[in-house]
């Protein structure tokens, strides 16, 4: 491809990251949206209307060949942002040694494997935006894996600012969003009833939709001086 502009975006096939695409896109940008799911790629891609300036790319975070052909096919790019995540939730002391290992690939390692190739491709004033959240700071019951990986993707954020600069490294830490992830971890009736719980006690009234996150990470692609940055974007979910 070699467009020096490209944004990539890893976990682009649906929730925050196609929200992310779908605003990228409007703003002119080329994008590459990359999935471990060649379907859900499809999908998005037909949500999107299969514009000019999009290509869709299988690829899966936790498999450094299958990152490394991602941004051999990509070549130069602006902008890499991270929106995948595979965090099995239940009590702590059942957690299996494979559903810790999922966490850790795809929040931790799969990140920074995914910032070690890009970084070397990335042109001009460009950044690398993370998505963390709210379980880092406020840890539910059956999260342990999620507030321990958050937790730790924002110290390599830090970390990662200073050593691959003057290319940006920053993440966006959401509260809740209605995203689709919450169809794999309660039922519809539950969902409601957890997400209308929580919009009563935020001062906004409301969940948070993908596009506002979106919104959030279009902001640190954009501004050239921020880095090594943790953007809350929670509507004071923090707070209650």
């Amino acid at each position: 491809m070699n467009t020096a502009n490209t944004i990539v975006i890893i976990g682009g096939g649906s929730g925050i990251g196609l929200a992310v695409a779908r605003r990228c896109l409007a703003d002119g940008a080329p994008v590459v949206i990359a999935s471990r799911s060649s379907g859900r790629l499809e999908e998005a891609a037909a949500e999107l209307g299969h514009p000019a300036g999009l290509a869709a790319i299988p690829a899966d975070i936790s498999d450094r060949a299958q990152l490394a052909r991602l941004f051999e096919t990509v070549g130069s790019l602006a902008h890499l942002v991270v929106t995948a995540a595979d965090l099995p939730y239940g009590p702590a002391v059942t957690l299996t040694e494979d559903q810790m290992m999922r966490a850790v690939r795809s929040k931790i390692t799969g990140p920074l494997l995914a910032a070690q190739l890009a970084a070397q491709r990335i042109t001009g004033p460009g950044s690398i935006t993370f998505t963390s959240g709210i379980a880092a700071y406020r840890p539910a019951l059956g999260g342990a894996l999620a507030a321990i990986a958050n937790g730790a993707l924002e110290s390599m954020v830090r970390a990662l600012a200073l050593e691959l600069a003057p290319v940006r490294v920053n993440a966006v830490s959401p509260g809740w969003v209605d995203t689709p992830v919450w169809d794999t971890i309660a039922t519809p009736e539950t969902k409601r009833e957890r997400l209308t719980a929580m919009a009563a006690r935020l001062p906004g009234g409301r969940i948070a939709q993908p596009d506002d996150i979106a919104n959030a990470i279009s902001f640190l692609i954009s501004d050239a001086f921020i880095t090594g940055t943790v953007l809350h974007a929670e509507g004071a979910q923090l707070l209650v």
